[in-house]
Formats: C-alpha cells, sequence, structure tokens
C-alpha cells in the first residue's frame, strides 16, 4: 500500500509556537485577527473552508499577502463519519481546489473537521501531497467553555512546540468574539517570549 501523508501534531520545541485559526474565512473576524496578528509581526495558518474561500476570495489572499500559510479545511466542513466515503474523499478534493483557484496555488496542509479522519481521506491527502496537521493544544474558543478568561488560562499554558488550535469564524459554536478579547495579550507575551 502507498504511504499515507505524513502528520504533524507537535513541532520540535525549539523556541516556536505554530499558530492556527480554523472554519473562515470569516468577513467579521478574519481581517481582525490578521490586524492583531500583523502588529506583532506573528506568522499563522489559517485552515479555510473551501466554500467560504470562494465567497471571500479577497480574504483569502490577503491571508496570503501578508505571508500566512493557508490550508485545506475540507470544501463545506462536514462532519467526516457523517458522510459516504465518496463524499469524504470529494470534500477533499473540492476544498483543494476551492484554495487553489482563489490563491493560484494548492494548499500543502489539511485539517479535518473536527479533527476527525477516515481512511479515504488519509489517502487522498496523500495522493496531494498534503500534510496532516493536528494540534496539541485547544484555546477551546467556542461554545459554553469559549468564554475570555477560560480562553486565557488555556492560552497562558502553551508551551514551546505547540500548535495551537483556534478560530477565525464566528459561524456555529465558535466564539471569536472572545477570543479577541485576550488574543493581543496572548500575542504579544509570544513575541516576546520568542525573542529572547
Amino acid at each position: 500500500m502507498k504511504e499515507l501523508s505524513s502528520t504533524l501534531a507537535h513541532l520540535p520545541a525549539a523556541g516556536s509556537v505554530y499558530l492556527t485559526f480554523d472554519d473562515g474565512p470569516d468577513e467579521r473576524w478574519t481581517p481582525q485577527i490578521l490586524d492583531l496578528l500583523a502588529e506583532q509581526n506573528v506568522q499563522a495558518t489559517f485552515f479555510v473552508v473551501g466554500r467560504f474561500a470562494l465567497d471571500h476570495p479577497e480574504l483569502v489572499r490577503r491571508i496570503a499577502s501578508h505571508g500566512h500559510a493557508i490550508g485545506n479545511h475540507t470544501w463545506s466542513h462536514r462532519h467526516p463519519w457523517a458522510v459516504s466515503a465518496t463524499v469524504a474523499r470529494q470534500e477533499v478534493r473540492a476544498g483543494t481546489e476551492a484554495i487553489a483557484d482563489v490563491t493560484g496555488l494548492a494548499p500543502v496542509f489539511f485539517r479535518p473537521p473536527h479533527g476527525r479522519l477516515r481512511r479515504c481521506m488519509l489517502e487522498e491527502i496523500a495522493r496531494q501531497g498534503q500534510t496532516l496537521v493536528l494540534w496539541d493544544r485547544s484555546a477551546v474558543d467556542w461554545g459554553p467553555l469559549g468564554r475570555a478568561a477560560h480562553i486565557s488560562r488555556r492560552l497562558a499554558a502553551v508551551q514551546d512546540g505547540d500548535i495551537v488550535l483556534m478560530h477565525d469564524s464566528g459561524r456555529g459554536i465558535n466564539r471569536p468574539d472572545e477570543l479577541i478579547k485576550v488574543l493581543p495579550r496572548f500575542l504579544n507575551q509570544l513575541s516576546a517570549h520568542q525573542s529572547q
């Protein structure tokens, strides 16, 4: 059997933290997050949903123009376990195609919705040469636990080598309104730590 794509779930602890934002782009929240990242000269990876990328191509191009990586988060963010293998594969392909249509480049990173995978998806991302990126630290910036104080405590626990999951979309139960309250301080602390 063909070797499956590589998986990135933790970085070597070399003074770096890998920030990621899922479920965008969102016309209200993505620009605010981009501005905060720019103020601290911090780079991130945005795992965008294909159909939202086509709805807001200017935001995807802005993400790229600021030097951030763009990863595939499927076409419509459907839960992989709730669809057939054929649909799950198509979600991966369509997400890739949408990002490539907007940016002119196929994404090299993939993150499944809800962090849930199926073997057929692994095979598809391997075919496309994408690296699976999961996370080892979540801000839990969604649902009833997604309050600023709770998010702040979770982000304070971030360590070198962590891949941090956050959200730049206000769709569903995501709480970027709460994340925005604590993100400036977190980015400032992160920048200060990494410059030591």
